[in-house]
């Protein structure tokens, strides 16, 4: 089997020089006002880049920084703090869902539990386990598309959807890495590890990858 702890430690060293995902720098502490930025940070990153979603978020939590102050907020003035992240209009509409469902049913506190935040909308799995895992320090496996294209390139596991990485994940994965494995993968699979033509002259984790439906590399 693939050696992951080499290759955890590997990512580890490659990835510190390289530009920390917005929503992994907005978590520094873990308590409810983490893990309500977390929360909405996500929620604008779906379909968005890392630099687009950075700025949006900075606007919007320099006008709001609560669901309180939020829901002061118009869906349009929203929009435009928040423009142009992919689906802004929706994305506002959903952000006052979010911080209405918050006040109203679980006392303006973030749940720390997966089947609660997937019932938000706009909240998908990963939107969840981000929030569990970076906003309140839980064990928590985000998988977004970087982490199930380079584990399933390296041959770690062989799936189809996210989804079914994470399920397989919670069973092979040591728990030490749950938590760090977005974060690591993310920042390889944008600089290194590129959906078409990665750069496997570069890489120092090609010893351990089996390049798995790679057809052109550099």
């Amino acid at each position: 089997m693939t050696d992951i702890n080499k290759i955890v430690a590997i990512l580890k060293k490659e990835t510190k020089s390289m530009t920390t995902p917005i929503v992994t720098a907005l978590a520094k502490e873990h308590n409810n006002e983490t893990a309500f930025k977390v929360l909405i940070s996500t929620i604008l990153s779906l379909r968005t880049k890392d630099e687009v979603t950075k700025e949006a978020s900075l606007r919007l939590f320099a006008t709001a920084k609560t669901a309180q102050e939020i829901l002061k907020l118009k869906a349009s003035t929203i929009a435009k703090l928040i423009y142009p992240v992919g689906f802004y209009k929706t994305k506002a509409q959903n952000i006052l869902s979010v911080c209405q469902t918050l006040i109203e049913k679980y006392q303006n506190q973030v749940p720390q539990d997966l089947d609660a935040l997937t019932e938000f909308k706009g909240v998908g799995r990963k939107t969840a386990n981000l929030v569990l895992s970076l906003g309140w320090g839980l064990p928590a496996i985000c998988v977004d598309t970087h982490v199930h294209r380079i584990l399933n390139r390296i041959g770690y596991v062989k799936t189809k959807m996210p989804d079914e990485t994470e399920s397989v994940l919670r069973r092979i994965l040591p728990k030490k890495h749950w938590i760090i494995i977005n974060d690591l993968l993310v920042m390889y699979g944008q600089n290194l590890c590129r959906p078409i033509s990665p750069f496997c002259s570069k890489c120092k984790i090609k010893p351990y990858c089996k390049q798995i439906g790679v057809t052109s590399k550099r």
